[in-house]
């Protein structure tokens, strides 16, 4: 009896990790994603500034 006990809290803790871990990689792919898009639009290298610039208007964001 005492053995399922320990079973049922590890899988408990397991749970809560999870649920934890959750959010945080959902929080640290939005910035990632925030950095880049930040990133890309103000870089200076005009070669790679094209690019994005490109990409900006085949996607439908306006850029000036």
């Amino acid at each position: 009896m005492q053995h399922q006990a320990s079973g049922t809290a590890s899988i408990n803790a397991s749970t809560f990790s999870i649920s934890i871990s959750k959010p945080i990689q959902l929080a640290a792919a939005l910035l990632l994603g925030m950095a880049i898009l930040y990133a890309v639009g103000f870089v200076n290298t005009s070669a790679v500034h094209n690019v994005a610039h490109d990409m900006r208007h085949s996607q439908g964001f306006p850029c000036h």
